[in-house]
């Protein structure tokens, strides 16, 4: 199955670009998604969670990013993921593509070839599975809008860093050459610094409620068939 979509985001192109790039930053915005490790090849593990009912089918498997063209905007990402009762599984081929808008932003444009086996699979009857992923991207999206907004404005990259220092040393006035060289203050050895706190294990993801995304994307669809009438 074959999808194509897209999505705006009020960011410039190559901050969007970092971030999408980054899997392990965006992952939490994918509803019921969590990274666990990666290998040194690119290879990241993950899975994915979606709460059918009373129970839960939880996913496992890798994502990684195939090629990454920064000139273009385009990347290509490849995923593959089982259940882990071995009740079916999925694989994906993703191609992101930015483009800057008009209005200063980013538009990215999805395009998703995939299969699906097993208990997920039957949400892809009567184009269901469409209106999920849509509903999903839709999520994602506002969720990396909000990490974007967050993120401290005015950072500088190394290049506008280095100019900054350069710019900077420049600007500090030369001592005079017959001026007699004064001796540094004595100062007492700097104190030992704390080792700061080991960080605070990253929240499981929680699992995406199946049943309510179901009856929420097929409330959607029944009010799309009334418009048209």
């Amino acid at each position: 199955m074959k999808l194509e979509q897209s999505f705006e985001v009020d960011a410039p192109v190559e901050q969007v670009w970092t971030a999408l790039i980054d899997l392990e930053k965006v992952a939490p915005c994918l509803p019921g998604a969590a990274i666990t490790n990666h290998d040194d090849d690119g290879t990241y593990h993950g899975e994915f969670q979606v709460k059918l009912g009373p129970t839960t089918a939880a996913y496992r498997g890798t994502i990684r990013i195939e090629s990454a063209d920064a000139e273009t905007h385009t990347a290509t990402l490849a995923a593959r993921g089982s259940d882990k009762r071995g009740q079916g599984g999925a694989s994906a081929k993703i191609v992101n593509t930015l483009h800057a808008t008009d209005a200063g932003g980013t538009r990215v444009d999805a395009a998703t070839d995939f299969t699906i086996t097993g208990r997920l699979a039957s949400f892809g009857r009567g184009g269901m599975i469409k209106d999920i992923s849509n509903r999903l991207l839709r999520d994602f999206a506002t969720c990396l809008q909000q990490r974007l907004a967050a993120e401290p404005a005015g950072a500088l990259t190394g290049d506008e860093a280095a100019a900054s220092a350069g710019a900077a040393a420049a600007a500090e006035p030369e001592a005079a050459p017959d001026a007699p060289a004064q001796a540094a203050p004595s100062t007492p050895p700097p104190a030992a610094e704390t080792p700061p706190p080991p960080p605070a294990p990253a929240p499981a993801a929680k699992p995406v409620n199946g049943i309510s995304l179901f009856f929420s994307v097929l409330a959607e669809r029944i009010k799309r068939l009334f418009k048209r009438s």
